[in-house]
């Protein structure tokens, strides 16, 4: 029986290329299920064979450990560069995106108050 093995939720595209190269090269059967059209359904990298999981799960442990260690040192050294990205460079370079999440935020914020103080009248 099937077994879940990864999530792919907000992981980056090298990062899920690594896992699916990682399991290939150690013969460890697996599919992947996608968000579907719309974006309802769980993308994950799936084990065919459940007895396998224990192998998986330890290669994949040393791969999160490693890749760890390997991307906090990328960014130490981009930030004693100076090329690590600030707030205010990611505000800039998507100005659109940010004005229409802020908006949205502040939208829920909004009706949330609005809710609970209708509601206390």
């Amino acid at each position: 029986m099937s077994k879940i093995l990864f999530r792919l939720n907000g992981v980056s595209d090298d990062e899920a290329d690594e896992v699916r190269e990682l399991l290939a090269n150690n013969d460890i059967d697996f599919f992947e299920t996608t968000p579907g059209n719309w974006g309802v359904s769980m993308p994950a990298i799936w084990l065919r064979d459940a007895s396998q999981y224990k192998q998986a799960r330890a290669l994949l442990d040393v791969y999160q450990k490693e890749r760890g260690i390997r991307v906090r040192a990328e960014y130490a050294r981009l930030k004693i560069e100076g090329k690590h990205t600030t707030f205010a460079e990611a505000v800039r370079q998507h100005p659109v995106r940010f004005t229409v999440n802020l908006a949205l935020a502040l939208l829920v914020i909004y009706l949330s108050v609005t809710l609970v103080v209708d509601l206390a009248n």
